[in-house]
């Protein structure tokens, strides 16, 4: 009997019926005439060969060639020779079949790697989820499932793009298999002020603070559950103010029940302190609570322009439940991101009525990293929004909008998601010559656009029934019926959607061989490079009326995917080989963190870029321990605010529970390490780095390789502050300290 080792190396009888079904189908699809006739006739010519090879084999003892390709080759031979048009249609059917039985493999693979731990990419891809825990991987596991089907929606093209790393199609194990949206502007003042329904419940406008906080965080579970990117409550201060108000009426009210002398004062102390434990119940939910996807909910609060007693309270009350951490233990928590407007007239200067809370945030972020501030005035003239517009999660940000009455809207807006090209790539093709650079990157940016436009047609004939949060109980603003479609809340610019980019530094080396800051020739050219990506947004949002932005990738993950991918197919060229070798692509336009430079100069390079990237920016520096020089951080600020629009302090703040150091562990391959004892216990060593735009805490939740290595790159910008120059900046301070060791100082 005819045997024929099949795909798994088992051995099984032939089947000629299977030819034969094969080739007819082929033919009918071809509309050949006589497909029967066909197939009969292939299968026929198919069998006698393979039985003559195999005679064949046995006369010469050895192994059979009787396997599935063979038989495929024979099949498609036979029908090139007599129907070609036919065998372009059977060949393209066994090339899908093939795709597919790929996928199943891959995914089976993908898996297993996932469950045994061993793919290192799958279980480091967000630094936000622990892959050890149960709802983590079983998130993990949807992902892997998703992303393969999602390679379905794709066309041929972009998802090859995506695949070869010439661009990245941001989060497919959510979108665009199901039609998630990405991050938002909660409409918290709406759904407090109104009520609206969670589940059975029915949840009515708070009367107190207390309630307020504690619906508030509720509110934010819900949201992130039904979205996958972070969930922004936007000017918290202003929202919970008129129930501190609430408050401050009752506790008034028991005070001249009971007689309470300094009945005023009394209603005072007790109103704090309920906006206090408000805030930090707040917290600490936030801190503990996972989503629906098995991570912390990625939640940023925005607050600093209210002026009043009851919006001070709030601030003051954020700001120090932050500076006192979590537990008896003091440790800094990860979320909420905190985010501080400063404006001339409000707390900028001594003078202005809240300076004392921007000296409360200055304490703050040199022991907790937090708040990052955005410069109110720059803000505005970026975004035209009469008031400083809050970041959508980590940095993604909105221009102004007015709905059909004319009235301008903020809250309750949201993006639809990120396609990130890969600039790197582009400079390794163009070998140094700017024509073609353009060339490339005008093809990629078609792609790029098509790919989002997926993103818009995923969201069609979607129902507001699929996530009620946000589409029927006002966390986007609006209140629809459950059979409405959803895509009309996102035309005409209500929401946004970005064109991301990568490794603006690595453009530099690889086209000029010099570090953009060393050259006016490289730096006037990555400025073009920008300039031609924002105004291909422009057009598109004016073609489609859709919010198309440019948006500097926070790139967590794709540092490390980009430059992996581009090592695996470049490395053999030296000039290539020496830019990617250090395992990583540096954050959107950011100066590289190797690079010895001081905050104000850090500050002036990256100065230009987020007029341009409007849709997503963030400039951060990293400094030592500031905790007793909180005037020379303020200078750091103040030059900020003048210069870019968005801004972060990176300071020490990690912690061993061993020894009782205190300030910033090594960096290494492996992990980190306490400089003092040499503790690497997870359990007992707090370790606590920004993720780009959030922070996050690697011990715990290890990043990925690439990461990792541009972490243990990461150098201080030190500068000396002297009081006699104001802002100028002196030459580096005292002692240059290797990347990733404890501390040092800049001196006032």
């Amino acid at each position: 009997m005819l045997k024929v080792i099949k795909r798994d190396g088992a051995k099984a009888a032939f089947e000629a019926s299977k030819i034969y079904d094969a080739c007819r189908r082929a033919a009918t699809a071809a509309k050949y005439a006589e497909p029967e006739l066909l197939a009969e006739q292939i299968t026929t010519y198919v069998e006698n060969e393979c039985r003559r090879l195999n005679e064949a084999d046995l006369f010469n003892k050895t192994p059979s060639l009787l396997d599935i390709p063979t038989i495929q080759q024979l099949v498609e031979n036979a029908l090139m020779h007599d129907y070609p048009e036919v065998a372009r249609t059977y060949i393209q059917y066994r090339f899908e079949r093939d795709r597919i039985r790929a996928q199943g493999s891959e995914l089976h693979a993908k898996l297993m790697g996932l469950v045994n731990k061993t793919d290192i990419d799958a279980t480091t891809e967000n630094a936000n989820k622990d892959a050890n825990v149960f709802p983590v991987m079983r998130d993990l596991m949807a992902g892997i499932v998703s992303k393969q089907f999602a390679s379905t929606f794709l066309p041929k093209d972009i998802l090859e793009a995506h695949n070869s790393g010439d661009i990245h199609f941001h989060d497919l194990d959510y979108s665009p298999f199901l039609p998630f949206t990405n991050c938002c502007l909660v409409d918290l003042k709406g759904m407090l002020r109104d009520g609206f329904r969670l589940g059975n419940a029915k949840i009515e406008s708070p009367k107190s603070v207390g309630v307020a906080c504690a619906v508030t965080a509720q509110i934010i579970a819900q949201v992130a559950s039904h979205q996958y990117g972070g969930t922004t409550i936007p000017n918290i201060d202003q929202t919970l103010a008129p129930y501190v108000l609430k408050s401050y009426e009752k506790n008034l009210a028991v005070a001249h029940e009971y007689g309470i002398a300094e009945p005023e004062r009394y209603a005072k102390e007790r109103t704090e302190k309920e906006a206090y434990d408000g805030i930090q119940a707040c917290e600490y939910e936030i801190n503990t609570l996972f989503s629906s996807n098995g991570q912390q909910p990625f939640v940023t609060f925005s607050f600093g322009m209210g002026t009043s007693w009851a919006e001070r309270i709030i601030q003051q009350s954020i700001l120090r439940v932050r500076i006192k951490g979590l537990g008896k233990e003091g440790t800094t928590p990860v979320f909420p991101k905190l985010v501080f407007f400063i404006d001339e007239g409000i707390n900028l200067k001594p003078a202005d009525p809240n300076y004392d809370i921007k000296q409360l945030a200055l304490e703050c972020t040199s022991k907790r990293m937090y708040p990052d501030i955005i410069s109110a005035k720059l803000n505005r003239q970026i975004t035209g929004s009469s008031v400083p517009v809050s970041p959508m999660g980590c940095r993604s940000f909105l221009p102004a909008w007015r709905d059909e009455n004319g009235i301008e809207q903020l809250d309750g807006r949201n993006n639809l998601g990120v396609v990130s090209l890969n600039l790197p790539r582009i400079a390794i093709e163009a070998k140094g010559d700017q024509a073609h650079f353009a060339e490339i990157l005008q093809e990629r940016l078609q792609v790029c656009f098509r790919a989002l436009h997926l993103r818009i047609q995923r969201l069609e004939g979607v129902k507001a029934n699929v996530a009620p949060i946000l589409y029927m109980e006002g966390a986007f603003g609006i209140r629809l019926q459950a059979t409405d479609d959803i895509i009309n809340i996102f035309k005409n610019g209500r929401a946004s959607i970005s064109l991301g980019f990568i490794g603006l530094h690595e453009v530099s080396t690889l086209m000029f061989g010099a570090h953009p800051e060393q050259s006016a020739t490289a730096r006037e050219f990555l400025h073009g490079v920008i300039q031609t990506m924002s105004e291909a947004t422009k057009r598109w949002k004016a073609e489609t009326g859709f919010g198309y932005s440019l948006y500097s990738t926070p790139s967590e993950s794709l540092c490390h995917r980009f430059c992996k991918l581009d090592q695996q197919r470049f490395r053999t060229i030296p000039e290539v080989a020496e830019v990617i070798a250090k395992g990583y692509y540096t954050n959107s336009f950011h100066l590289d963190v190797q690079h010895k430079v001081n905050p104000f100069e850090k500050i002036d390079f990256e100065t230009g870029y987020a007029e341009l990237a409007t849709g997503g920016h963030i400039t951060y520096v990293e400094l030592p321990n500031m905790k007793h020089n909180l005037l020379a951080l303020e200078r750091i600020w103040d030059y900020a605010v003048e210069k870019v629009p968005y801004f972060g302090s990176n300071t020490p703040v990690d912690a061993c529970g061993q020894c009782g150091f205190m300030g910033e562990t090594l960096a290494t391959l492996e992990g980190f390490t306490c400089p003092d004892c040499g503790n690497t216990d997870s359990a007992t060593l707090s370790v606590t780095r920004r993720v780009c735009g959030y922070l996050g805490s690697p011990n715990a939740r290890p990043f990925n390789a690439g990461k990792q290595k541009e972490v243990m790159r990461r150098v201080k910008h030190y500068a000396q502050v002297q009081k006699n120059y104001g802002y100028k900046a002196a030459e580096l301070i005292k002692k240059e300290l290797q990347a990733n060791t404890q501390e040092s100082y800049v001196s006032v």
